[in-house]
């Protein structure tokens, strides 16, 4: 891996301050990790086939980068579009090249970030770097930027949805274990501490059967934040859905085997305001939560950091795979008006 810094003898400071009872973030201030940002500076939601121009700002570009690098407060107020300001800094790691198609954008954003370089192409923002970030930029394709980053063996974040189909989640899941290379997709809802503590309570509730999750928005690109607080605290292991909605308000029973099945509501702005839930139904108990996200992007981020420093897999990409499936899955059945199983979906 090509970087001034020595990520081996990096990981072994940080080993030492876990032991020493230190956060390893912490311990890494005078020699953080460099990262770089791929298409992070613009978005467009153009996943659902729709044309639409990008525009400056980018929701996770801006969060991704003052989560790691802050702010300067009098630049920020000339920025266009979205700006998000973090409310939790990550001391281990620094954002030091960015890319976008739009470079001015890139530009600009690296300008109130304190981000040296700007790129000419993604793939030039791979070099030089411990670890990348690939941003969702509203396609659903940001996986594509992945395969460069992936063959060069640089450790790679790839945003939420990692695909908008379990097939092409399936072949970049592939590429990574093939190469070795440490990789990670994930919604940030995996990490909020209210998920995070449900899991911990979930013996309190005896045998859970039946859950439900709700979230606003498109059934997939929206849907996997949903879903993930239910992969989050009941683990894996769909097998079927069948969606018993309608376009735009989507009612999806995820079978989990004879285990349990899980209820996905999922609708636009149209038919429901915005917003995540998870309602588990134990034996012993019931929980339900509607999840603090302040800062969620820190937890997330964080857990990247622990995959390119100590190797952690909080998320097995195989596991990403089956979610995707589960929701692409409840997507074909209301277009087929049956249940479909995840083995249909990845087989094409």
């Amino acid at each position: 891996m090509s970087s001034s810094i020595s990520r081996r003898s990096f990981v072994a400071r940080s080993a030492a301050a876990l032991a020493a009872g230190v956060p390893a973030f912490a311990s890494a201030k005078t020699t953080p990790l460099k990262l770089s940002i791929i298409s992070g500076a613009t978005y467009a939601p153009t996943y659902a086939g729709a044309k639409v121009p990008r525009t400056p700002g980018s929701h996770h570009g801006t969060a991704f980068s003052t989560t790691f690098n802050g702010w300067d407060e009098e630049k920020a107020k000339q920025l266009k579009g979205t700006f998000v300001k973090s409310g939790r800094r990550l001391e281990g790691a620094r954002v030091v090249k960015l890319w976008d198609p739009d470079r001015a954008a890139a530009t600009a954003l690296a300008e109130v970030c304190g981000i040296e370089t700007v790129t000419d192409t993604p793939e030039q923002c791979c070099e030089g770097v411990d670890a990348v970030l690939i941003v969702d930029d509203g396609s659903g394709a940001q996986w594509k930027y992945a395969e460069h980053a992936l063959r060069k063996g640089v450790p790679t974040f790839c945003d939420k949805p990692l695909a908008m189909t379990a097939r092409e989640a399936a072949a970049i899941a592939k590429l990574a274990r093939e190469t070795k290379t440490p990789f990670m997709s994930a919604s940030s809802l995996r990490f909020v501490p209210d998920i995070v503590k449900l899991r911990a309570e979930l013996p309190q509730l005896g045998d859970v059967h039946l859950a439900s999750v709700v979230c606003g928005n498109d059934l997939v690109y929206y849907g996997i934040h949903a879903l993930s607080m239910a992969y989050a605290v009941l683990g894996k292991g769909a097998t079927s859905a069948i969606n018993v909605g309608k376009p735009g308000a989507n009612i999806a029973r995820i079978r989990y085997g004879d285990q349990r099945d899980v209820m996905l509501i999922v609708a636009d702005k149209e038919a429901m305001r915005a917003g995540y839930q998870i309602n588990l139904y134990g034996t012993k108990g019931w929980r339900s939560i509607t999840p603090d996200l302040a800062n969620l992007y820190a937890y997330l981020l964080e857990a990247f950091l622990d995959l390119v420093l100590h190797g952690k897999e909080s998320v097995p990409i195989e596991e990403e795979v089956e979610l995707i499936a589960a929701l692409e899955a409840a997507q074909r059945s209301l277009k087929l008006g049956r249940e479909v199983k995840l083995s249909e979906v990845l087989a094409g």
